[in-house]
């Protein structure tokens, strides 16, 4: 009996799965323990040498949960610098500027947008990044290309990826999708279970 519910637990996650990879969305916010846990191999220290954020840069983070990479990467843009955070969820907002208040950080600005549609000019950022989020968008090359738009020319675009997450983007799946989208890969941490990729325009 045991065995069998064990198995049904299984079936019942794997199928859970599979059916929030052909439909994508963001991880709710009554789920949102999954953002707050550790994050193995896509490290803060691995997203900080291949971001190399610098004081009084604007950098763009989109989906930031709440604050799992926000609130470090503040830091890292001080003196002078300012952390755009973009979500879909004025939950996820709010609770990541809660935090930040906590704990006397206050360069962090909240914008509810989505990320096809970024509500920035052009060449606003010098660099952004999204971490565990591209596979949650539908139309990922819309996504990359309006990253593309806001971000300087000579500026930096991660994208983070763990194997695990139903959405992930294998990093030769990226590669594709942002040739595509005019972007090229530019430097890869990782390998197969989990990759930090830095994408640059393509020119």
């Amino acid at each position: 009996m045991i065995r069998k519910l064990a198995l049904a637990g299984v079936a019942a996650v794997v199928g859970a799965a599979f059916w929030w990879r052909k439909n994508p969305s963001a991880c709710p916010y009554s789920q949102r323990f999954w953002v707050e846990a550790p994050h193995p191999f896509i490290t803060r220290e691995r997203l900080r040498e291949i971001l190399d954020p610098k004081a009084g840069e604007r950098v763009l983070e989109v989906g930031p949960g709440t604050g799992y990479y926000a609130l470090p990467v503040a830091g890292w843009l001080e003196p002078g610098g300012r952390l755009e955070v973009v979500d879909v969820q004025q939950e996820m907002l709010d609770h990541t500027l809660e935090r930040a208040r906590e704990q006397g950080i206050g360069n962090i600005a909240p914008t509810l947008a989505d990320a096809r549609s970024l509500p920035f000019g052009d060449d606003s950022f010098d660099a952004a990044y999204l971490v565990t989020v591209l596979g949650e968008i539908p139309d990922q090359g819309a996504a990359l290309r309006e990253l593309r738009r806001v971000v300087k020319p000579a500026g930096r675009i991660v994208v983070g990826e763990l194997f695990g997450d139903p959405h992930m983007v294998t990093h030769a799946a990226l590669a594709k999708r942002a040739a595509a989208s005019g972007l090229r890969v530019e430097h890869r941490l990782g390998g197969r279970l989990w990759h930090f990729t830095r994408l640059g325009g393509d020119t």
